[in-house]
């Protein structure tokens, strides 16, 4: 049921079991999940409409997906199913390319637009019997005796046994109960992003496509060299997405507008080929969690849990971030089904929600990866600049037929490795990996 604005919701019911707060997928999938359990849920939305306030890349997974909307392929607004995996590896000038193609019918994954996409998404929460409030601020929770017992929004103060936080990266409800401190810059990226509209013809033509399969892409070096920051891009029906993210900390230190730096990359010999003569439909940027596992915060107390990027669940090594916002989501309405079913809210019962991430692929791949981030920080320079230089450097030997002798061209390649890159660079691999796996 969509209830209007200022409609008063306590004429419609009493109180709900469950209040979850955010319409993005870590919130659409803790209300759907309860909604099917046949429990009284409102799901509420700031926004005008679903997907307004969200920026994204991007792509869904489609097993997480299955999990919530089985069959959602048949009916969601999908764009393109990805087939294509793509690394771009940027000097100031050339690069180096590395493609993983599968299978066509595969299916791993596909690339959405979030207002089409959390449109249909709420509309089949709706459908599964919860209460949707959309253009409804909360301004703050109702706490009594250390318990969060509702929401008070603008017009009233509406009661719940349990309430879900899902309100991004930046949760000022997290915040208010005291199980989040203001995010660290070092621990935040801001993402910029343009959507480029483009025949689809064209678009398919330019990255190798056929009809209605898709590309992702990744970006590393060129305009980001230096900085802990990675580019993307990926293929719509008749748009491209293309932007990148990067520590607060380095947009600092490098003093460029996000524009600027979009814009370089967009210069890019490699990169500029792939949207030549499209026109720009949207600009937005969005803040994205970066801190990894070490920057999780307790995700759980009385009456109250934490879902995605409200709990800096982002494994940003793999990009991965709508699948373990839905995955952390899921796994909340469970953990709120028992609960309810037991008569018992408390953060002892509710603790059972980090027990089932810990033992999800969340907290396991994050914390396989919970040294990558800083190891990756102190050895930036290697990574985004000399290896894509190096990668370009061995290309230009193997394709180029000119007048100096390979014998001299290799010699002196491997001199650089030697010099620059295995000496410093092996050992730290090798220590990076040991780190990653190392609990």
């Amino acid at each position: 049921m969509y209830i209007e604005e200022k409609r008063s919701i306590i004429f419609i019911m009493d109180r709900f079991e469950v209040i979850v707060i955010g319409a993005g997928p870590a919130g659409v999938s803790s209300a759907m999940v309860l909604a099917r359990a046949g429990k009284k849920v409102l799901l509420v939305e700031r926004g005008d409409k679903a997907g307004d306030k969200n920026v994204f890349g991007g792509t869904i997974y489609a097993q997480q997906t299955a999990d919530i909307f089985p069959d959602f392929w048949k009916s969601a607004p999908l764009e393109r199913s990805i087939v294509e995996q793509k690394i771009f590896m940027l000097t100031d000038t050339n690069s180096s390319e590395f493609s993983y193609k599968y299978k066509k019918d595969e299916h791993k994954a596909f690339s959405i637009i979030r207002s089409k996409w959390d449109n249909w998404a709420v509309s089949q929460v709706v459908d599964a019997g919860a209460y949707y409030a959309p253009k409804t601020l909360v301004k703050q929770l109702i706490i009594e005796d250390g318990k969060v017992l509702g929401v008070q929004t603008e017009f009233e103060k509406i009661y719940s046994d349990i309430v879900i936080i899902a309100d991004g990266v930046n949760s000022i409800f997290a915040k208010q109960i005291g199980l989040r401190n203001d995010i660290k810059d070092k621990d935040v990226s801001l993402s910029v992003k343009e959507v480029i509209e483009l025949p689809k013809e064209r678009i398919e033509d330019r990255f190798n496509l056929d009809d209605e399969t898709g590309c992702a892409c990744k970006i590393l070096g060129g305009p980001l060299k230096n900085k802990m920051a990675l580019g993307f891009m990926y293929t719509n029906k008749n748009t491209v997405s293309i932007g990148f993210s990067m520590c607060i900390d380095d947009f600092k230190k490098c003093k460029l507008k996000p524009y600027e730096v979009l814009e370089q990359l967009k210069s890019h010999p490699t990169i500029s080929a792939y949207i030549k003569g499209g026109k720009v439909i949207e600009y937005s940027s969005h803040l994205l969690p970066e801190g990894g596992y070490n920057a999780i915060p307790k995700l759980y107390d009385n009456r109250v849990m934490i879902v995605g990027d409200a709990g800096m669940l982002v494994n940003n090594i793999h990009f991965e971030g709508t699948n373990l916002a839905m995955l952390s989501g899921k796994l909340a309405a469970e953990t709120a089904i028992d609960a309810l079913d037991r008569q018992d809210c408390s953060a002892s019962t509710l603790k059972e929600y980090y027990k089932k991430l810990q033992n999800s692929i969340v907290i396991k791949d994050m914390r396989t990866h919970k040294n990558t981030i800083s190891t990756i920080k102190k050895n930036i320079s290697t990574i985004t600049s000399l290896y894509p230089e190096l990668a370009c450097q061995f290309f230009d030997i193997m394709s180029s037929a000119d007048c100096v002798p390979k014998r001299a061209k290799y010699r002196k390649f491997l001199a650089t490795i030697i010099k620059k890159a295995m000496l410093p660079s092996i050992p730290l691999f090798i220590l990076a990996m040991e780190k990653c796996f190392k609990k």
